[in-house]
């Protein structure tokens, strides 16, 4: 049930309207935080019927970028609200689906999702169908149109050639001052897989042993999003445990959306007496990578990156981490890289998760607007932190003809530390050539 001290504390005061996205676009009061809380008032004293069209649709409209929570006076805990809601819609329409669509939920978010093994095969089936010239013939053929999976098959992500399989990796770092787990992510690992390569490399540089157990799994925020919190929490539970077992000293994070979730385990798992502790415990380290080696003062022998680069802010990341300078900071430390700040880089992009699937119309309002705002620095490269936001500006440049490259932070730090490398060979090369001379 939904408490009524989460929803009493909005005194309604509208200062969370001109954050909200779907407002933003709309300008209508119940696609807005304080109108969004009312119907959830409304449902819970029981003067709205849980699935209310009107209660229903607001609450799958809602991004949950916890862009209002980060500016509300009253601390109104936001998610937690929406959250419960869905729980509640999900609750009520369980009974009423047909077998196929049970099915079609169970596969798309217990099985992928829980068995990062099924994962792969289905990421497998997906990169041949991508690069052995299969999408060009079924694209050719209008059968998506036909069937209405255009948009949704545009949306699937490129698959890596190669994955980053969690299998108790231990990559000891020279003269190691700390231990860290390096969360692989479920789509992360297989469609995203040069980034967590990219961390990998920038932790050791700067004197970090990363484990990657081969216990951890999702970080089960698609499931809370979803209204599927008990299968959130056997998800936490996992990753806990895989941590515990590790003898890291943090957990690292690269998907802002991700760190969001972890970092939320101990409100996510505060009714279970057996588990709260640990995940209070859990929660206080995890740590985004950004925000770690921000901490951490990292190496500072980076070569130069000769390239305008905009940042695209991850929701999860400035809103629900609360995390704005980090990134900027570490952007700030690459010799000849310029960064150009963007209109509204704070503002939603669209993706998620799987918003661009759910709320296809306001995804691509919001899209669009992100790739305006982009296009308008002329930057060369597109920075960010989440992959949900990658997929999304990628997708909004290639359809508006953009030229600008999507890259992870820790991708241009990755390249700047290789240029550094290379420089000091060539220049030592240079100088044994000229003494032999």
């Amino acid at each position: 049930m939904i408490e009524a001290a989460l929803y009493n504390q909005c005194v309604r005061c509208g200062l969370c309207l001109p954050t909200c996205p779907t407002y933003i676009e709309t300008l209508t009061e119940t696609s807005g935080p304080r109108g969004r809380i009312s119907l959830i008032k409304d449902v819970a004293e029981g003067r709205l019927d849980v699935l209310s069209p009107g209660f229903v649709h607001q609450m799958s409209e809602c991004l949950d970028c916890r862009a209002c929570s980060a500016v509300c006076p009253s601390g109104v805990q936001y998610g937690t609200l929406v959250e419960t809601a869905r729980a509640l819609i999900e609750h009520a329409r369980a009974p009423k689906r047909g077998f196929f669509s049970r099915l079609g939920r169970w596969f798309t978010l217990k099985a992928l999702f829980g068995n990062l093994s099924l994962m792969r095969f289905a990421a497998t089936l997906l990169r041949f169908y991508q690069r052995s010239g299969l999408q060009r013939v079924v694209r050719a053929t209008g059968i998506l149109r036909l069937l209405h999976l255009e948009e949704t098959e545009a949306f699937a992500p490129r698959i890596s050639k190669r994955y980053f399989v969690p299998r108790g990796q231990v990559f000891e770092a020279r003269d190691a001052r700390v231990r860290v787990m390096l969360h692989a992510g479920c789509v992360m690992h297989v469609a995203f897989a040069e980034v967590n390569e990219a961390t990998v490399r920038v932790l050791s540089r700067n004197r970090c042993t990363v484990v990657v157990p081969s216990a951890q799994g999702c970080c089960g925020a698609i499931a809370v999003h979803a209204g599927e919190p008990e299968f959130a929490e056997m998800l936490a539970k996992r990753n806990i445990e895989a941590f515990e077992a590790s003898g890291a000293d943090y957990y690292i994070i690269n998907a802002a959306g991700c760190g969001s979730a972890l970092k939320e385990y101990g409100e996510l798992l505060s009714g279970d007496p057996r588990w709260s502790d640990r995940a209070e415990r859990f929660s206080a380290r995890v740590r985004d990578v950004l925000e770690f080696l921000d901490q951490l003062e990292i190496d500072p022998r980076l070569g130069p990156l000769d390239e305008t680069v905009t940042y695209q802010e991850p929701c999860h990341l400035v809103h629900a981490q609360r995390i704005a300078a980090a990134p900027r900071r570490l952007l700030a430390r690459i010799p000849g890289l310029q960064l150009r700040e963007m209109n509204e880089s704070s503002v939603c992009c669209g993706s998620a998760g799987i918003y661009n699937l759910t709320e296809p119309g306001m995804s691509k309002r919001l899209r669009d607007r992100k790739t305006v705002n982009i296009m308008e620095t002329a930057a060369q490269v597109v920075a960010t932190a989440n992959p949900g936001c990658a997929m999304q500006v990628e997708a909004g440049l290639k359809q508006a003809g953009g030229h600008a490259r999507v890259r992870h932070v820790v991708e241009l730090l990755d390249e700047a530390y290789r240029n550094y490398s290379d420089g000091t060979r060539r220049s030592r090369s240079s100088s044994a050539a000229s003494v032999e001379g």
